[in-house]
Order: structure tokens, then sequence, then C-alpha cells
């Protein structure tokens, strides 16, 4: 029984110790996701950009923001600044269509042409890996946070490492987003 604890207590050292070297060596370029359309698109492809995670939906109060993510997104594109939507229906129910719906409804309203993925669950059991990562300083090594609602906004640097949270009802071209663009 002895070595059968010690064998236990070895291997769960061991794994505690692996689990802490991999998650302080992720960053933004470990994750991939699905685009709204239903293809992987591998976030290593955005190494050397800013880039501005926003979880989004249809049919709240904040979905206007979405024309100003869409100018800001237009207005410094060639600046090496990404915009990456991810329509959630975890608030108020206020994201209840489907992708195409989604994608009509963000086209025909607002222009959107930044990067929208597919929906996800960013809090709960069921929380995409790329928002635990985002709210877990344990994982991201900057700082915990809670997505409150649609529209939060998480700014991740040039070389994947989370910088920034910024509430809902933070303007997306707020003097600090575009200082920070800079």
């Amino acid at each position: 029984m002895k070595s059968f604890l010690k064998i236990v207590t070895t291997a769960l050292i061991f794994s505690t110790i692996f689990y802490s070297f991999n998650t302080k060596h992720m960053n933004f370029y470990s994750f991939s996701a699905k685009d709204i359309d239903g293809n992987t698109v591998d976030f290593s492809k955005f190494k050397g950009k800013k880039v501005m995670v926003v979880n989004t939906a249809s049919e709240c109060g904040y979905t206007p923001q979405y024309k100003v993510l869409e100018e800001v997104y237009k207005a410094n594109k060639n600046k090496n600044f990404v915009v990456i939507g991810f329509p959630c229906n975890q608030f108020g129910g206020q994201e209840p269509g489907t992708e195409k719906d989604i994608k009509s409804f963000c086209s025909k309203n607002y222009g959107v042409s930044f990067l929208m993925m597919s929906k996800i669950d960013v809090k709960g059991n069921t929380q995409h890996p790329l928002y635990s990562w985002l709210t877990k300083k344990s994982e991201n090594g900057k700082l915990d946070s809670e997505v409150k609602w649609n529209f939060q906004k998480y700014l991740i640097n040039e070389n994947g490492e989370l910088e920034e949270m910024l509430p809902s009802s933070e303007s997306p071209a707020s003097e600090k987003v575009l200082n920070w663009i800079k």
C-alpha cells in the first residue's frame, strides 16, 4: 500500500508540473476554433498582430458595437490589427440564430468584414478552451476575469499574450483601445 501511495503521489506531482509547464507556455497562438462557415482557424496565423477578441450577440443593447468594431477594424487592419467575434447565446438568449443567420445579420446590418467565428460558450462547463485561457490567470499569466455580458473584449498583444480585458460598456473605439493599437 505504501508503494502504491508513493506511485500515486509521484504521478500527481509530475502531472501538476507538466500541467503548470504547459499552461505557462500557452498563448493565444496555441488555440484554434471554427469560423462562422465551419472552417478551422488556427490562431497561430495571427502571430505578430494585435487581436481584439469579443463575444457578440445580435439582439443585445450593445449590438450596435458591431458598427464600431468594423470601423476600428477597417481603420487599423493594415496596422497588424485583427478583430475576432465569437457569437454567444449565454446572456439573455440574445444570440438565438444559426451561424448562417448570424453571418447574414452581421453583413446586412453592419457590413462586418472582420473574422466571425461559430457560436460558442464563453463560460460554464462547456466554455470554449480559448475562453478558459482568457479568463484564468493560472492559464494566461495576466489576470482572472469573468465574462459578464455580450461584447466584453480581450486584447491580445503581438506575442499572443493577454494584455487586458475591457467591459461591454467600453467602446471598441475608446482612447484606451486606439492607443493600444498604435
